[in-house]
């Protein structure tokens, strides 16, 4: 159930989810600050920009979704609207450094701070915006409680999973959500099974452990070693696999990669048919997509680039960026691909700070520029990324290249 839908009057007047009244006053900073004249130029010459013996390419679908870019605009809203009071955001706005340090320096805080370090330090006076991401049902609660003006920009895909999931658990099912367990997104979304008595999930990170929780449906197996590799908050508290994985219900946290959540969708329909007969006709399982079509889309489009030829990849975007991850690791195999945050990146031509596909750490990579001779470089960027980070990598790439051209020359 959402917010609006459970709470009483006196929380429905200080509780904003259409705006602010404000979003004109505002677009003009928002576009000045994360539009970019070369992004421009792209769409004007079919998404290819040729400097000398460097090509450009950017995929057809990147950067911004309308989710975020309606998150980035209330958050300025939110700062319009209420000049005099402390504005608090639950945590990052979305996964984008850039976006979340110029609302630092418009003064919002945020959780985690010394004077906000959760949900208990909010006070009636406060303005809380939540994320694109959404929060857990009890930091809701707590912050509903407080009094505070509540801005919920939570995404519409988000809240769709959201309803897939609260049903579920009042059918009797439980969500296997693949998804990253510590991801803001995928904590807010396996809060929903508690709404209903004896609610339960359990959170799978990729195919093998999906593989693993097929086998235990199809064999069963020893509870306590199941645990133990699925301990809470995989688990829901007092998960029993040997009662609580004989009806599922399938849903992912939006950035996944979609294929991947398809896959494991029909794994786990697979292993309760082979444990039970037909899961569909006995109302064993249950499985809906629900991928945000904007990260499909700029899967897809990458899917198209990657068949274009290239010397190798940058993808731009946020390390913390779920769905920005998952681009880079659409390349691997294909070309070089390096996940950058931004131009600060690209420290020389013959040396990158990147994010390596797959993994958590940061790497440097050298020699990853040639300096000179025919290069064809893709572009690409996540949702939560800015239009201005594109333009100011393509301006640090010329530079490193020896080009300084005008954007749009």
């Amino acid at each position: 159930m959402t917010a609006d839908e459970s709470a009483p009057d006196t929380f429905a007047e200080r509780y904003f989810r259409s705006g602010l009244g404000t979003r004109r006053d505002v677009r003009g900073e928002v576009e000045a600050e994360y539009r970019s004249d070369w992004v421009q130029a792209f769409r004007d010459n079919d998404h290819r920009l040729v400097f000398g013996d460097t090509t450009f390419r950017l995929a057809k679908e990147f950067g911004f979704c309308y989710g975020v870019e309606r998150s980035v605009d209330y958050a300025y809203e939110t700062v319009k609207r209420f000049p005099d009071r402390r504005i608090v955001l639950t945590g990052e706005i979305i996964h984008n450094p850039k976006v979340n340090g110029r609302l630092r320096e418009l003064g919002v805080r945020f959780f985690g701070d010394e004077d906000m370090p959760d949900a208990s330090a909010v006070q009636a006076t406060d303005v809380v915006i939540l994320p694109a991401f959404g929060v857990a049902t009890d930091r809701f609660d707590a912050i509903r409680k407080s009094g505070a003006v509540v801005v919920d920009t939570t995404c519409g895909s988000v809240l769709n999973v959201w309803k897939n999931v609260d049903r579920y658990a009042r059918d009797g099912l439980t969500s296997l959500v693949h998804g990253k367990v510590d991801h803001e997104e995928t904590t807010a979304t396996i809060s929903q099974a508690g709404n209903h008595a004896d609610g339960h999930y359990i959170v799978v990170l990729d195919m093998d452990e999906a593989l693993a929780v097929a086998d235990y449906i199809r064999n069963g197996g020893d509870a306590a070693a199941f645990l133990e590799r699925f301990p809470h908050p995989k688990t829901s508290a007092g998960f029993d696999p040997d009662r609580d994985l004989q009806r599922i219900g399938v849903a992912n946290q939006t950035t996944m990669l979609s294929g991947e959540s398809l896959a494991i969708a029909r794994e786990i329909g697979k292993a309760l048919g082979d444990r039970y007969g037909d899961a569909d006709d006995t109302g064993r399982f249950r499985s809906f997509d629900t991928i945000c079509s904007a990260t499909q889309e700029r899967q897809d489009a990458l899917e198209v680039l990657l068949e274009e030829p290239l010397d190798l990849l940058v993808v731009i975007g946020g390390f913390n960026s779920s769905n920005t991850g998952h681009l880079a690791e659409m390349a691997e195999g294909i070309v070089p691909a390096y996940h950058v945050t931004g131009p600060e990146c690209l420290l020389s031509k013959d040396d990158i700070q990147h994010k390596p596909a797959g993994k958590a750490e940061l790497a440097r990579a050298s020699e990853w520029l040639p300096e000179q001779g025919p290069l064809t470089i893709g572009l690409t960027s996540g949702a939560s990324t800015p239009d201005a980070l594109v333009g100011a990598v393509v301006d640090r790439i010329l530079a490193l290249r020896g080009y300084a051209p005008a954007p749009g020359a």
